[in-house]
């Protein structure tokens, strides 16, 4: 029989779930009008554009997607001007990936766009709620990148 401890947690878990999921979906419908990409592409671009260059296989160790995945939403971005790739400077066989400008121009309107939307029901809150989910919110991402 699990302990009340551990009730509790799978009862935060559930509560959790279902509110990041229904956000994140919210902030989904936010994205600019004028981007056609997919979730998994703006996030490759997201990547790109905070950590600069990667490989492939990088970006989808990152993305957590098997390698041929990432190559083919690799090979759309670039046929679309999204990236540019070259080949590795040690080893030829390796693919080095860049956003582009057109690419960087892209991923700040969508999240300019989506913080606008988010930045407005945040003011809608109380001063303690926001200062809640500022603690909230470190905490969050850590559990994002916990394995």
């Amino acid at each position: 029989m699990p302990s009340a401890t551990t009730a509790r947690s799978a009862g935060l878990a559930s509560d959790l779930r279902l509110a990041v999921m229904r956000l994140r979906r919210r902030l989904a419908l936010e994205r600019h009008p004028a981007n056609d990409l997919s979730m998994t592409a703006m996030a490759v671009l997201g990547a790109l554009h905070l950590h600069g260059e990667m490989t492939v296989g990088e970006l989808a160790a990152r993305e957590r997607v098997q390698p041929p995945s990432m190559t083919r939403t690799v090979n759309h971005l670039e046929a679309a001007g999204y990236i540019a790739r070259r080949p590795g400077e040690s080893d030829r066989r390796q693919v080095h990936v860049a956003i582009t400008e057109r690419g960087t121009a892209t991923v700040l309107a969508d999240r300019a766009r989506r913080d606008e939307w988010l930045a407005r029901r945040l003011n809608a809150l109380t001063a303690e709620e926001r200062a809640t989910l500022r603690k909230a919110a470190p905490l969050l991402e850590r559990l994002a990148n916990s394995e």
